[in-house]
C-alpha cells in the first residue's frame, strides 16, 4: 500500500480538525475520530457505496466522532477509492492512518 499519500493527507488534516470544537481533545484522541471517519470511509468502500455518495452514507450512521470530523470525509475519500480493492478488504486503513497520525 501506498503510504506517501496518507501521510501527507494525515499531516494536513490534523491541524485542520485540531482547529473546530475537538480543540480540547488531545492527540490521541483527534487521531483516533481520524481513524474512525477512515474506517466508516473503507466500510462504505466495502458496501460499495458510490465514491460521491460516501459523506452522505456515513452520516446516516451518526457516527460518534464530533461534527468537525466530517470535513475530512471527501479528503479521505478519494485515497480510499484509489486502494485495490484487495487492500481494502484485506487491510486495516484505520489502524495504518492511527500510526502515522500519532508518529506526527
Amino acid at each position: 500500500m501506498n503510504r506517501t499519500p496518507m501521510f501527507v493527507l494525515a499531516t494536513i488534516l490534523a491541524p485542520l480538525l485540531a482547529a473546530g470544537p475537538a480543540l480540547s481533545d488531545d492527540k490521541a484522541q483527534s487521531c483516533r475520530y481520524q481513524a474512525d471517519v477512515v474506517a466508516a470511509i473503507q466500510k462504505a468502500r466495502q458496501d460499495r457505496v458510490s465514491e460521491r455518495d460516501v459523506p452522505d452514507a456515513i452520516a446516516r450512521t451518526n457516527p460518534a466522532w464530533p461534527e468537525n470530523y466530517n470535513t475530512a470525509i471527501p479528503l479521505i475519500t478519494p485515497w480510499v477509492y484509489e486502494q485495490p480493492r484487495a487492500i481494502i478488504r484485506n487491510e486495516d486503513l484505520s489502524a495504518a492512518w492511527l500510526e502515522l497520525c500519532l508518529a506526527q
